[in-house]
């Protein structure tokens, strides 16, 4: 039996990156799937018909998961839709790079609204639907930039490592009503984001990575199966680091 058969899904940011390889791979392993995009209906449109052929119901929605109305009407119409929501994945996130002293208040609020307010959003929306049906699984896409930092990246980093505190404190307040609710923080995942930069960069990447490799999209998405199937029965409020060794 797959492990996400007869599950719903909602994953946000899904179109592209490693969101549509969360998509790719809960399909496969039977879950219907939602999925958020901001602008290209065409690409919502051609992945939609890619996950159709897995057996499985799937649609976009374009959203503004920083939105909170937006999200809330999302959570309704997505049940509307497909009847439940079983798992939710906070994906959706931005960079807005720049060093302190050069990094504008719109650059700070766009990256906390997208990365971090999303997560409050579509949890807050989600709790209730899913208390009713006595069980979910949340899982919430950090960044290991959230454990160390990074220079140029100081709203990055401050809005990624808000979603662990926000990911121990809501699996505190859901637990009990079989709600699990966990975090994986990718570390140099490759994907359209990564192929513009200089070769000589990716290797220094690489170098401080143990594995010697980037990661790619599948390597987050199945860590979120995991998170999100049965297999993690007893796990929440943890944080699953997917880096190939380079935060130890």
């Amino acid at each position: 039996m797959k492990l996400l058969e007869g599950k719903t899904a909602l994953i946000t940011g899904g179109s592209r990156g490693i969101g549509r390889g969360i998509c790719q791979v809960f399909a496969a392993q039977g879950a219907n799937i939602a999925f958020t995009y901001l602008s290209s209906a065409q690409k919502a449109d051609e992945l939609s018909s890619e996950l159709a052929k897995f057996g499985i119901q799937a649609k976009g929605y374009q959203s503004n998961a920083a939105n909170h109305s937006a999200a809330e009407q999302l959570v309704n119409d997505v049940i509307a839709d497909f009847g439940k929501i079983d798992v939710l994945i906070n994906n959706a996130g931005i960079t807005r790079d720049n060093l302190l002293m050069r990094m504008t208040e719109e650059q700070w609020d766009e990256v906390i609204n997208t990365n971090l307010k999303s997560v409050f959003n579509l949890s807050k929306h989600i709790a209730r639907p899913m208390m009713k049906q006595k069980g979910g699984s949340i899982v919430n896409i950090s960044s290991v930039v959230g454990v160390n930092g990074n220079a140029g990246q100081a709203n990055y980093s401050a809005s990624k490592a808000g979603v662990f505190g926000f990911t121990k404190s809501m699996a505190k307040e859901l637990g009990s009503r079989n709600i699990r609710v966990n975090a994986i923080a990718p570390g140099f995942i490759e994907t359209e984001m990564t192929h513009g930069l200089d070769e000589k960069v990716l290797e220094q990447w690489k170098n401080l990575i143990p594995l010697k490799r980037g990661g790619t999209s599948q390597d987050v998405a199945n860590a979120c199966l995991f998170l999100a199937s049965d297999l993690s029965a007893y796990i929440t409020g943890q944080t699953l680091l997917v880096d190939g060794g380079m935060v130890m």
